[in-house]
Formats: C-alpha cells, sequence, structure tokens
C-alpha cells in the first residue's frame, strides 16, 4: 500500500489498540510514518529495537523480591521486574505507540521474548498498560538487510501484516513539503522505478526514498559548487545509475527554450520528439507556470499530448499540482480532467530512454 493508505491503516489500529507489522525494502519511510501517525494522533512513542536486544529486555529483570503474606510473614520470591522502556509500557497513562523496529533481524529467542508482548501484553505478570498500540516494523529476505524470518506465532500475533510500497506522486508531494530540489521530484515522477533499486552486495548505496532525500538535501543545503564534485557526491548518496541518468536529466532541462517564453507563447513551442527531452521540458513548463500563464500551461500540455500522448500531459499535470494545487482548479482544469479521465485513470509514467545514462 501508499504511504498515504498506511498512515489511515495505522491511525485506525491506534484508535483500536490492534497491533499491526509493517513489512518493505529498507528507505522506504516505515519508521518515518510511524512516527508521524503517533504525533498525529497525540501519542507518545516509544520505541524498541529487538534487533540489538537481549530476551530479558522483553521480559524484564530476574530478581529476588521480598513480599508479605496474609497472616504477616514474610518472604523472598524470585520474578521477572520491568525496567526501562518496559515500565514505561506498564505505567502508560496516556495513548502510546510501542514502535518495534527491526523484529525481522532480533534473533528468535527475542521475537519469542517479545511475543508474550504481543498476545498476552504482560510482562513477568505486570500487565501493559491499556493506553498502549503495538506497531512493528521490518524488511524482508530479499532485502538483504540480515533479515532470517520471523517466527510464525509472533506473525501471527499481528491483527494484519502489509506491505510499503513508495508512490512517486506521494514522495514528490512530501520532497515539496521538505524544500527539496524540484528537478528531483520531477524525476522520481518521470522515473518512479527509481524510488526503489535493486540490493546491493557492495559497499554503495541505491535508490530508495530516503537516499534520494539525501541526495536532495545535498544538492539544496550543503553548499558544493564543484559539478564534478558533486556529481561524485551525488553518485555516493543515491548510486551509480541515479546520478548519471539525474544528471543528464537536468543537462536537457537546461538546453531547453526558456520555459517562461513557451508559457506566454505556447504557439510557438516545439515539441521535441524525444521522449526524454519532452520530459524534461513538461518538468521545466510544470516549474515555471503561474496563475497568469496557466492557459498557456494548458496549451503547452495540449501540444505535447499531440506529439507522445496523453500520459505526458498527465505527467505534466500531476507535476504542477504537486509544486502548487492551487494552480490546477476552476472550470478549466475540471473539463480537462472529464476528458482525460480514461488517460488519469490508466496513468503510467512514459517509459525514458535510458541512453542518457551513457552521455
Amino acid at each position: 500500500m501508499k504511504p498515504s493508505q498506511l498512515q489511515i491503516l495505522l491511525t485506525a489500529a491506534i484508535e483500536r489498540r490492534r497491533p499491526v507489522l509493517v513489512r518493505g525494502a529498507p528507505g522506504v519511510g516505515k519508521s518515518d510514518i510511524v512516527t508521524r501517525v503517533a504525533k498525529n494522533t497525540g501519542c507518545d512513542l516509544i520505541i524498541m529495537h529487538p534487533a540489538v536486544a537481549q530476551p530479558t529486555d522483553a521480559r524484564g529483570m530476574p530478581a529476588l523480591v521480598s513480599v508479605t503474606g496474609p497472616d504477616g510473614s514474610s518472604d523472598v520470591i524470585a520474578e521477572f521486574l520491568p525496567y526501562g522502556q518496559l515500565r514505561a509500557l506498564v505505567n502508560a497513562e496516556r495513548p502510546t505507540v510501542c514502535f518495534i523496529d527491526d523484529l525481522g533481524q532480533a534473533s528468535p529467542a527475542v521475537q519469542a521474548a517479545f511475543m508474550q508482548l504481543l498476545l498476552a501484553r504482560e510482562v513477568g505478570g505486570h500487565k501493559v498498560s491499556e493506553h498502549v498500540t503495538f506497531l512493528s516494523a521490518t524488511n524482508r529476505r530479499q532485502d538483504r538487510a540480515g533479515v532470517s524470518g520471523i517466527l510464525e506465532p509472533v506473525k501471527s500475533r499481528f491483527a494484519t501484516i502489509v506491505q510499503l510500497d513508495p508512490d512517486a506522486d506521494e514522495w514528490a508531494e512530501w520532497a515539496a513539503e521538505k524544500g527539496l530540489p524540484f528537478e528531483l521530484g520531477a524525476y522520481v515522477q518521470w522515473r518512479p522505478e527509481m524510488l526503489v533499486g535493486e540490493p546491493c552486495q557492495d559497499i554503495e548505496n541505491t535508490t530508495s526514498p530516503r537516499t534520494l532525500a539525501s541526495a536532495g538535501e545535498i544538492m539544496s543545503a550543503w553548499g558544493i559548487s564543484d559539478a564534478n564534485l558533486l556529481a561524485e557526491t551525488l553518485e555516493g548518496a543515491a548510486g551509480r545509475a541515479f546520478a548519471a541518468e539525474f544528471s543528464a536529466f537536468v543537462r536537457r532541462r537546461e538546453r531547453l527554450p526558456d520555459p517562461k517564453a513557451c508559457l506566454l507563447q505556447p504557439n510557438t513551442l516545439d515539441v521535441p520528439e524525444n521522449l526524454d527531452i519532452a520530459a524534461a521540458l513538461v518538468s521545466a513548463l510544470a516549474q515555471y507556470v503561474v496563475k497568469k500563464t496557466i492557459p498557456g500551461f494548458f496549451s503547452c500540455m495540449d501540444r505535447i499530448e499531440e506529439v507522445h500522448g496523453a500520459e505526458f500531459a498527465v505527467l505534466g499535470m500531476r507535476m504542477l499540482k504537486i509544486r502548487d494545487k492551487k494552480l490546477l482548479s476552476g472550470p478549466t482544469y475540471d473539463a480537462w480532467c472529464v476528458n482525460h479521465a480514461d488517460a488519469i485513470m490508466g496513468y503510467i509514467a512514459p517509459e525514458p530512454i535510458l541512453a542518457i545514462a551513457a552521455e
């Protein structure tokens, strides 16, 4: 499911105090979404890392405790006492999310210890507060993240297990809110498959929402002016394939005619035949359109659609909606949506020409 759908699901789970397990590739935003939902629902957040825990961390510490019997006699018994985060779960007086992160990396013994928390909501005879909701996340075996699996009895303790898959439009919208470069969001919408790269055995990054966000931060906030140094740094942030393709995408935008002039005089727009150049043109038009040039933007999209099909016009509208959805309102946009309903419902990002990476 998409990030927006996962937020709705987790909000419902918190309202009902039901445990949910989220699986997905590294860096797709599992932890970030749980943190955001906990904040939005007014919950305290306790994060546990079973991958670096011992069984006693989920059961409490064995200790000798003095007790007084009904007849006034005293005795010493052994029991598990909750401490640290466990004590906070037992004593919680406010809505609280206990986020068990990277569960699949934990040893079977630690997973079994956490099973008692999930099933009986009990720690060594001490009941977990009714205000606590358990949420968990894990990578998958194919992600090369050290996940050997999750015990079957542990999996069945969750009300549901769902997979998080990143969405290009939602990531681009998030990137815009964070102030990351517009070109990066446009590139991701053009190449949505780059949001999740293949795991790599070597010590180098691949593309993911997390690594692309790092690349965007480097571009916008690190102040690296040397082009070669920036290219190598972006390669280290999100991988060689990304750095090559994205650099080519930006270079093509730089060689395009002035997008502001095209928006003012759309009839003069010479639509490029190459798909990759057309995608760069669409992103440039979406970046520079303002309220007074909205009619020109629609005209430009119509001209591009005549050459490359409706999916390019839909791509442009999606880019502009993420940049400033207030610009896409009113009868003109409504009519456009009606006329392009089939294209919107069946939208698939155009297949780019991968040869641009060889430039």
